[in-house]
């Protein structure tokens, strides 16, 4: 027995590093030895930069509200006391919407544009100087409002939307979980692993070599990424589990790979964002109230899609039912028959799977493939887990609907920096009361 452990001890960082110099190959084949794609300086030295004036008959307007909205996420901003306003921004080549916030405007004032339907809202696109200017015109006229009931209904189906794409990632977290007792924390590079094949597919990053279609790019990415999921278990963890490593140990080896996985992203495709085929699209109004892209229809059809077929796998399969017997007691499975480490290669490849196409829609909702995108949404994959009760797929499904809606939601009350805080908050708030989460059973605690 003792020469049995010292062999598996003396074997298991040659097995790491094998695992190390497999991921680094991989990336180094599909990119195509592609350096860092930085996002360069303007060429005064400055960040690109959005910037305008607000003004009324040549008077400046102080403290008028903005957003703009584009590659690294929505950013806020005031005028001041000249009427100006500026934002730095990550890239260049790409488009900008910028808003502005009548309801900050002076009493009987507003944007008017005879020709523009939404006058508040400008879409502008940085070219190669790394500036825009973007300027409102601000007169008296009829403000363009949308009542609270309509921006709720918006944000109830972007929430929903969110909840469906995160509950693809938290279900397979939640079944590795459940199966292996894993906090797998590089679960959020597994996300990020599907957009960056599909870019990489698609001639965004790298020297293009591959130049697919993204309709064939983003199937071909989920199949890689289920390669991706089993070769993770085959080379790390399925070695780890025989040799009975505690959950402890286990959760800083994924946090350790998480953090390598995530700096060879930023190796390979740089610290900018990276925009997919499409992520641009003109959003169409829907029942008069909600406006949606082609792309988000879709998204959400594919969500509901997988996550049906997922629970008709989990529910009726041999292996579905297997998976759960495991994730109810593994030992009690195995002295049944049933082989677990079989069905846990199974598990992880379904994790992989499902992760990347959770990623690549994330790329679309944020918009942008960026290499900590996953690491963004680790805490809410996390949260919805706990709340729907860990260990149970179907919790983590309903407990990410939940995480979806408190995000989106809760920005008609809250600034929309801390909407992930404030769903995390809540998350806590129901822990308090039903500890267990919503679908868990009480003697799953401790």
């Amino acid at each position: 027995m003792s020469t049995t452990r010292t062999a598996l001890a003396a074997r298991a960082p040659r097995t790491i590093g094998v695992m190390l110099a497999f991921i680094a190959a991989l990336f180094a084949f599909v990119l195509m030895t592609a350096g860092p794609v930085a996002a360069a300086p303007s060429a005064d030295g400055d960040p690109y930069r959005v910037s305008g004036n607000v003004q009324l008959d040549g008077e400046p307007l102080e403290g008028v509200h903005l957003t703009i909205d584009g590659p690294g996420g929505k950013q806020e901003v005031e005028t001041d006391a000249n009427g100006q306003w500026k934002v730095s921004v990550p890239e260049k080549n790409t488009t900008y919407t910028i808003t502005l916030d009548e309801e900050t405007l002076p009493a009987g004032i507003a944007v008017v544009d005879p020709e523009d339907d939404t006058p508040n809202v400008k879409e502008a696109e940085m070219g190669a100087g790394g500036r825009i200017t973007v300027n409102f015109f601000i007169g008296e006229g009829q403000r363009n409002v949308t009542s609270f009931w309509d921006q709720l209904v918006q944000r109830v189906v972007t929430g929903i939307a969110f909840g469906l794409m995160l509950a693809l990632a938290a279900v397979g977290l939640s079944l590795v979980f459940g199966t292996t007792g894993i906090s797998n924390f590089a679960h959020a590079e597994m996300v990020t692993f599907g957009p960056v094949i599909v870019a990489a597919f698609s001639g965004l990053i790298g020297v293009g070599t591959f130049a697919l279609p993204i309709w064939v790019a983003i199937p071909v990415a989920v199949v890689l990424s289920a390669v991706f999921g089993l070769l993770l278990d085959v080379i790390l963890w399925r070695p780890l589990r025989r040799r009975r490593v505690g959950v402890v140990q286990l959760m800083i080896v994924s946090i350790g790979l998480s953090l390598t996985l995530r700096y060879i992203y930023q190796f390979f495709i740089g610290g900018g964002t990276t925009q997919l085929p499409f992520s641009t699209q003109e959003k169409l109004p829907l029942f008069g109230v909600v406006k949606m892209s082609f792309v988000d229809m879709a998204s959400i059809a594919i969500s509901i899609a997988v996550i049906v077929g997922f629970a008709l796998w989990l529910t009726y399969s041999r292996t579905g039912k297997a998976t759960r017997a495991i994730s109810d007691n593994s030992s009690l499975a195995a002295a049944s028959g049933i082989d677990v480490d079989a069905v846990v290669r199974v598990v992880w490849t379904v994790a992989g799977a499902m992760a990347g196409l959770a990623g690549i829609l994330y790329a679309y909702y944020r918009p942008g493939l960026k290499w900590d995108m996953g690491a963004q949404v680790l805490l809410l994959m996390f949260a919805a887990v706990t709340l729907g009760g860990l260990g149970t797929a179907f919790g983590a499904l309903v407990g990410s609907i939940v995480v979806g809606l408190l995000v989106e939601v809760s920005t008609l009350w809250i600034p929309s920096d801390l909407k992930y805080a404030g769903a995390l908050v809540v998350l806590i708030v129901i822990l308090l009361f039903r500890p267990q989460g919503i679908l868990g059973r009480r003697e799953r605690i401790g």
